[in-house]
């Protein structure tokens, strides 16, 4: 984050790299198959809701950084 930004800014930035999160997931996934999918998504899942919980414990100060 940038020195100045504003809780709007924070906070957008945040849903950014959520959107990110959830679109390296789709991604990862998309063309596959089978066990092939089975194993990727099982594993992508795991990697996708370890970054969203991380970016989930940044939320509270995002509000007030910047202000």
């Amino acid at each position: 984050m940038t020195t100045g930004a504003t809780p709007t800014d924070n906070l957008q930035e945040l849903d950014e790299r959520t959107w990110r999160a959830w679109k390296t997931y789709s991604d990862t996934i998309q063309s596959l198959t089978g066990e092939d999918y089975e194993r990727a998504e099982l594993e992508s899942w795991g990697v996708l809701q370890k970054e969203l919980r991380r970016l989930e414990r940044n939320r509270p100060g995002l509000t007030t950084r910047g202000a």
